[in-house]
């Protein structure tokens, strides 16, 4: 019987489910939770405090050098990604699961894909760009099937 997890992620939540064929029950195995560093105040304030620039040292002309910036969110939703990854390239290596499915908002699957494992990358039959961490129950269900076009 092959095991398939689904995984279901924003930048701030996930939950992956386990769905054995021919059953098709979704069965929670982990529930991840990414815990904010900033209040919600200083990230609409902007007021980001790192270093923004930094100078040539040795290089020995008086120029600034500006590196790319990249906004705390988006760094805490590599860091999610990163754990997220982490455990689906345990469960695949353990052969706790056969196959994945990815549910996520576009940024997180934009960040998870890379960081999966081969093996991981190889087990991944699906991946759907959408946010179903707010549904519970049967209506999760019924979406979930609906975006991984599963029969019922």
């Amino acid at each position: 019987m092959e095991t398939t997890y689904v995984l279901i992620a924003d930048a701030h939540r996930a939950r992956c489910y386990e769905r054995q064929l021919p059953g098709h029950v979704l069965v929670e195995v982990a529930d991840f939770v990414f815990p904010q560093t900033r209040s919600s105040a200083e990230t609409d304030a902007g007021d980001w405090t790192g270093p923004a620039d930094k100078g040539h040292g040795r290089t020995a002309h008086a120029g600034t050098q500006f590196e790319p910036r990249t906004e705390v969110p988006d760094k805490e939703r590599a860091n999610f990604a990163q754990q997220l990854a982490t455990y689906l390239n345990a469960a695949v290596a353990e052969q706790r699961c056969h196959a994945l499915a990815l549910i996520a908002t576009s940024p997180m699957l934009g960040d998870l894909k890379p960081l999966l494992a081969p093996a991981a990358s190889k087990a991944l039959r699906r991946t759907v760009a959408k946010d179903l961490t707010h549904y519970t129950g049967p209506e999760l269900y019924e979406r979930v099937s609906r975006a991984l076009e599963w029969p019922d």
